[in-house]
């Protein structure tokens, strides 16, 4: 079954914490990347059904809301993204996701 991908770029690594915490706990998505990006700017990806990811990317943007001095710099779904986006982009599932995997 093809997953969708969420991500979310934040200014300062609090925010991208709140984030990612958010977005695994309100809904059944698998966190499959997050790092540094530039300036201080941090992104996290997560990977699910597209109503999931939906879900779990708007709990996300009102977490890193809520958090002091951290704002969401951009953020975007990917629904059931092709092949060559997953070869190019670090967001396929690994062998340390998948114990995570809700799907």
């Amino acid at each position: 079954m093809p997953a969708a991908v969420g991500v979310i770029q934040t200014l300062g690594f609090p925010g991208v914490l709140a984030a990612a915490d958010a977005m695994v706990k309100a809904a059944s998505v698998t966190l499959v990347y997050y790092g540094l990006a530039e300036r201080g700017e941090f992104l996290v990806a997560v990977r699910g059904p597209v109503s999931e990811v939906k879900r779990s990317v708007e709990a996300g943007i009102v977490s890193v809301e809520q958090v002091f001095g951290a704002e969401v710099v951009s953020h975007y779904i990917i629904p059931n993204p092709p092949e060559n986006v997953e070869q190019v982009l670090p967001i396929h599932y690994t062998e340390q996701d998948e114990p995570f995997r809700m799907f």
